[in-house]
């Protein structure tokens, strides 16, 4: 998973790269500095297992207590969790998900799409990807009781449980949407959801989204539409109302350039998979352990060049979120594209998946 870049509630003006305004949100920006504040100062403390939940940093174990094959091309396994004596797990709202810390080492995140009332269990759903990273095809392994370390639950895609709004979902993109549909129909907002994918074999729970009101919910596989275009996906958008969409990343660069044409007037998306790289120079990357020197081109990131040479490397959400891929910074002047570190961890640190160099050349130390 990903990460998430939202516009809030439909009364508050969106920033400039949405809809072209010039005035920049200072009140989510005022959220969103007392929000890094409190969670720098949760990171400041030790695990105690009292408290898990209340610090989306704290760890936990959780056990696999179920399997299921929820999409006809059984390419996805939906998975469910608790804890292992039992109880109440801490509480999660729709768009949150969860940080998952595999036996192997690789770090996943996956969106929550069970029951937020349901506390005594978690939900997601996985799509093996056996070309990918290795992180999907893991998770399909899991069995009933495995155990695993997880973090959160985190929220960076939040639902607003009023007015009105159309839900846009694109294969396995389905999981956080999922939570968010059932939470606008139990609340009565006024609600359309488009649901695309490859095929219906591929498409996840499509058992319960068809048998949901036909007149809010359109599913438009692939195979049998063709590839949606703007209007497929966003000609239902709600006048005055906001889009929640996630999916593949060309999706969501179709919808980020069409949705200023729309009448609704929030934007908020989660993406699976890492951004596209705009407006990069190219710099080098020193490695401190062997002095090697890697070329990272305009359009690629640091991580994607280092990953070539050291495939280890730990890495997650490739957006900046999750601070997996944070390394020290040994030589020059980082370019902070990211939303997780401090400025103070910014004068030593920097995440590779999004940040870039300000000169020449970086030197860093991979080793920690």
């Amino acid at each position: 998973m990903t990460i998430m870049t939202n516009v809030p509630d439909a009364n508050v003006a969106p920033p400039r790269d949405l809809r072209g305004r010039a005035r920049g949100d200072r009140v989510m920006s005022a959220i969103k500095l007392l929000a890094d504040k409190y969670f720098r100062i949760l990171e400041r403390h030790e695990y105690n297992p009292d408290h898990a939940g209340r610090n989306p940093d704290s760890a936990m174990t959780l056990t696999v207590t179920a399997r299921e094959v929820v999409a006809l091309d059984e390419n996805v396994a939906a998975l469910t969790f608790a804890a292992p004596g039992g109880g109440d797990l801490p509480a999660w709202q729709p768009g949150c998900h969860l940080d998952f810390h595999l036996p192997s080492g690789r770090r996943r995140q996956y969106s929550l799409c069970g029951d937020p009332a349901d506390r005594s269990r978690y939900r997601i759903a996985v799509r093996a990807i056996p070309g990918g990273g290795g992180g999907s095809v893991e998770m399909h392994g899991l069995r009933p009781g495995t155990t695993v370390t997880v973090r959160g639950p985190r929220n960076g895609f939040p639902f607003v449980g009023h007015g009105r709004a159309l839900f846009v979902a694109g294969g396995i993109g389905i999981t956080p949407i999922l939570a968010m549909v059932r939470a606008a129909r139990d609340a009565g907002m006024d609600w359309q959801f488009v649901y695309s994918g490859r095929s219906r074999e591929s498409m996840p729970f499509l058992d319960e989204i068809e048998s949901w009101d036909p007149a809010r919910v359109f599913v438009r596989p692939d195979d049998e539409f063709g590839i949606p275009a703007a209007q497929d996906l966003l000609g239902r958008a709600p006048a005055g109302g906001a889009v929640y969409c996630c999916g593949p990343t060309p999706m969501l660069e179709l919808v980020r350039t069409a949705f200023p044409d729309t009448p609704a007037t929030a934007l908020h998306f989660e993406r699976f998979g890492a951004p596209p790289v705009l407006d990069g120079t190219a710099f080098e990357v020193e490695l401190a352990g062997s002095g090697e020197v890697l070329t990272v081109p305009a359009d690629r990131s640091a991580l994607d060049v280092i990953r070539e040479r050291l495939p280890g490397v730990g890495y997650s959400c490739q957006q900046g979120f999750c601070g997996t891929c944070r390394v020290r910074v040994l030589g020059g002047t980082p370019e902070h594209r990211e939303t997780r570190l401090s400025a103070a961890e910014q004068e030593t640190e920097m995440l590779i998946c999004v940040s870039r160099s300000a000169g020449d050349r970086l030197v860093l130390d991979l080793q920690t």
